[in-house]
């Protein structure tokens, strides 16, 4: 007979995306534990209490806790949905620039400088208005159009003094003009299924920010630059966040590696957390045959 695959995941919070995934996997009888990050440990020299997880399934709202995780359990043999490598190019704005630069794939243009004067010289060069983001960071926090030298002077010293190291990399992307609205596009093992118009009156079009989801058709265009998106930083279970620029089409703004669906999945009817479920179990070890 067959043993039965054993499932674990990982969050922070039980979010409507987290609830959604636990009732699929009761309703298709997957055995499964719910890994609170705030209460699990690591005993770095004893990975016995894992080693029972043929898959875990990573949602935590912390981007050092989950990488962290899967770092350790990935070392241990454990497959993770998504692996610490994912996670480590898609946390981080800077590999994911680099990412897609070494696979060609169009992206707005970005300069990363390591000083006040040499952050406004980049800027200057770039031209106004131009887009400040933190380096590790997610639902548009933390992100400023800066449309003046005034403006650049202000925030580039302010983040200066935050005492954080990573606030004191700037990373500096051009401002596009785009429709009111960008694309969200979920991506199952490097396939898109779905994806959504993000609309807001707002240049953050962030759903978390107030945005409103319309269903985006997924043109054979769309298709290839998250395609290729998606393989660039490793594949998985991803959301590719695109951008319209009025002249150079589709540009890659952003890759996520936890990705939320709360409104995708309503908005498109496409079944989001079964899809999820299917791609976690294909990746799970293999079945061990027991007698």
């Amino acid at each position: 007979m067959a043993k039965q695959r054993k499932i674990g995941v990982l969050y922070s919070r039980v979010r409507v995306e987290e609830k959604w995934i636990f009732a699929v996997l009761e309703q298709r009888g997957i055995d499964y534990d719910r890994l609170d990050d705030r209460n699990i440990s690591f005993d770095l020299n004893d990975p016995d209490p894992w080693l029972k997880y043929d898959a875990i399934l990573e949602r935590s709202i912390s981007y050092a806790r989950g990488l962290y995780s899967t770092r350790i359990l990935n070392a241990w043999g454990i497959p993770t949905v998504n692996t610490a490598l994912v996670a480590e190019v898609c946390g981080n704005k800077l590999a994911t620039v680099t990412a897609l630069a070494s696979a060609k794939v169009p992206q707005p243009e970005t300069r990363v400088a390591y000083t006040v004067e040499a952050a406004l010289e980049a800027i200057e060069e770039m031209g106004y208005p131009i887009v400040l983001k933190p380096m590790v960071g997610s639902w548009g926090r933390l992100l400023a159009k800066i449309n003046d030298r005034d403006a650049a002077e202000a925030v580039l010293e302010h983040k200066s003094v935050l005492g954080s190291y990573e606030h004191s990399i700037f990373y500096i992307q051009e401002y596009i003009d785009k429709p009111d609205r960008d694309i969200r596009v979920l991506v199952v093992n490097d396939e898109p299924v779905t994806a959504i118009y993000r609309h807001s009156p707002h240049w953050i079009t962030n759903t978390a920010r107030g945005g409103q989801g319309e269903i985006c058709p997924l043109t054979p265009e769309l298709t290839k630059i998250c395609q290729d998106a998606a393989r660039s930083v490793g594949g998985g279970l991803l959301a590719v966040d695109i951008i319209e620029h009025p002249e150079r089409g589709y540009l890659v703004n952003e890759i996520n590696h936890t990705m939320e669906f709360h409104t995708a999945a309503p908005t498109t009817g496409v079944d989001v957390p079964n899809l999820i479920v299917d791609y976690l179990m294909s990746v799970a070890r293999q079945e061990i045959e027991v007698l």
